[in-house]
């Protein structure tokens, strides 16, 4: 596997199948959830890495999403942090 499929691979178990699978989230949701997921998948890893510790500092509309899937119980890059600094981090991409 590519970093580039290990990093979505990750995110997909993780945070946008989830949303795009649950019968409980909105088409606003899966629409963002699957916007987010294009956009990433279009790079490298080390512009993926860039792409999501940004999206985590967020714009303002980022920030309103992100609100939104927390109210709706879903799981946001903010909540996988942690394992996703160790999982993909210098070592990674380094090696």
């Amino acid at each position: 596997m590519t970093k580039e499929e290990q990093i979505m691979a990750y995110l997909d178990e993780k945070v946008f199948f989830p949303i795009i699978n649950s019968n409980e989230s909105s088409s606003k949701l899966k629409n963002g959830a699957r916007i987010t997921r294009e956009r990433m998948s279009k790079l490298n890893a080390p512009n993926m890495i860039k792409y999501y510790w940004s999206a985590i500092v967020g714009t303002d509309r980022s920030v309103k999403f992100a609100k939104d899937l927390k109210e709706s119980g879903f799981t946001r890059f903010e909540e996988v942090i942690e394992e996703f600094r160790i999982k993909f981090g210098d070592a990674f991409l380094l090696n």
